[in-house]
């Protein structure tokens, strides 16, 4: 009996010991099962919170423009799946390659993302570019450029190449064939000539046609062609308050020659005492425009909305009234302000610039960063309507005109513009005044495209 008590009793503690085992077993199991889910769940976390982190940066960036501008607007609510989607179709409308650039200084780095028609985003974080050190390259960048003293310096011009556009050029851009970069500026950056960018043989613009955006979300992603002959174009030579703009009379007459020429009507044109808000309200009550051109001085100032302003004949039109205009339920495609000063780097400056074809309602905008000369202004508005009746998008009839002051091939020769195979009289009262070149940046790069290239 005792012998098999002992049986039993080694057969209980045998038994107990593989159940302990298999306990074990079982736990390591469940453990190495749990890690295993844990794991592959962590390969889906990122793609998804990058998505959702990048929708929050468009968020963020929209709330800025609703606090500068005091109004609600329209909600950020395409992640970058759907911008991707629709950076393909505008590309197969337009026969382009467009891609998003968000630049976005922090305290600590910068913070880009790039997304390309049809593929993931892509992250760069640049921890040796903290927000002081970009913002201040920024302002030397910008002094360059808008001084003719000889001879012109691109260092500055150089590292913010190799800081925002460098990273994502061999590897992304030159792979897709992009040829139209938006660029989403953030705090510092966003009054930045990136045409002027240069990556030590070229400048920027010689390689892309560019854009600057409010935030991808806020802009007007349709795409129909532009009719030169819905045009109206207004403005003045005279001011009792502010310098005169002498070239204005020719810069008006230079494009309705043009769309005469391409469309046989010249559209609405109104100078000087002309140039009325009452005209306007008149004119657009009668008709939609596809383009309504303004040349005569404006001010992106620091402050509010109510500091910043378009000069008309008899009045002021504040950046914050701008956004009442009746577009007779037909916004234009493009608003053009041809003679405009902004105060560069400052950040209410840089919100009300790269705000204004969002607060105006209208789908794109072209403005100047700062005071380009009267005849400078004249040879590239004339050089870029001529573009625009030929070229497949907005942007890239602005860059082929500033290419085209670039590299020469739009000069004064004596008493006469040239454009191409174009010549374009002077007045007695200009002759004298004609610059002898204009491919320094200072006459080309002030020029922006705000908002949609299409």
């Amino acid at each position: 009996m005792k012998f098999w008590n002992g049986i039993d009793h080694a057969f209980t503690l045998r038994l107990k010991h593989l159940r302990t085992r298999f306990f074990a077993l079982s736990l390591g199991v469940c453990l190495l099962l749990v890690a295993l889910s844990v794991a592959l769940g962590s390969l889906e976390t990122p793609a998804q919170s990058l998505s959702e982190k990048i929708l929050e940066m468009e968020r963020g960036i929209e709330r800025e423009y609703e606090d500068y501008f005091g109004r609600d607007i329209a909600s950020a609510e395409q992640p970058p799946e759907a911008i991707a989607k629709i950076l393909a179709r505008l590309g197969e409308q337009t026969g382009t390659t467009p891609a998003v650039l968000w630049a976005i200084p922090r305290t600590d780095y910068l913070h880009l993302v790039l997304i390309t028609p049809d593929a993931e985003p892509i992250v760069r974080d640049l921890f040796d570019v903290p927000e002081e050190l970009i913002e201040s390259t920024a302002r030397i960048f910008r002094q360059n450029v808008t001084r003719l003293r000889p001879p012109l310096q691109l260092e500055a011009a150089r590292k913010l190449y190799e800081w925002i556009v460098a990273p994502f050029e061999a590897e992304y851009l030159q792979p897709a064939g992009v040829d139209t970069l938006l660029f989403c500026l953030g705090s510092g950056l966003r009054t930045t000539p990136m045409v002027a960018l240069h990556d030590g043989e070229q400048f920027l613009i010689e390689k892309y046609s560019l854009t600057r955006i409010p935030a991808f979300n806020l802009i007007d992603t349709d795409y129909k062609p532009l009719r030169l002959d819905r045009i109206l174009a207004m403005g003045a030579s005279e001011f009792q308050t502010l310098e005169p703009l002498p070239a204005v009379p020719v810069e008006l007459s230079a494009i309705a020659a043009e769309s005469q020429s391409r469309t046989g009507e010249s559209g609405e044109f109104f100078l000087n005492r002309e140039f009325t808000t009452q005209n306007l309200k008149d004119n657009l009550a009668e008709q939609s425009f596809d383009i309504v051109h303004w040349a005569t001085h404006a001010a992106f100032n620091s402050g509010s909305p109510k500091n910043s302003y378009i000069q008309f004949w008899d009045a002021q039109i504040t950046l914050h009234e701008i956004r009442n205009i009746p577009w007779n339920n037909s916004p234009p495609e493009l608003l053009v302000l041809s003679a405009c000063q902004t105060a560069l780097g400052d950040p209410e400056a840089e919100l009300g610039f790269a705000g204004l074809a969002l607060q105006a309602g209208v789908k794109s905008a072209v403005a100047s960063l700062w005071n380009v000369s009267d005849l400078g202004t004249l040879a590239l508005m004339a050089e870029f309507y001529r573009q625009l009746a030929i070229a497949p998008t907005k942007a890239e009839a602005l860059r082929q005109a500033q290419i085209h002051l670039l590299r020469g091939d739009v000069r004064f020769e004596g008493d006469r513009l040239l454009l191409g195979d174009r010549a374009v009289p002077l007045p007695e009262n200009l002759k004298n005044l004609t610059p002898s070149r204009l491919d320094h940046p200072f006459y080309w790069a002030g020029f922006s495209l705000i908002s949609s290239p299409w």
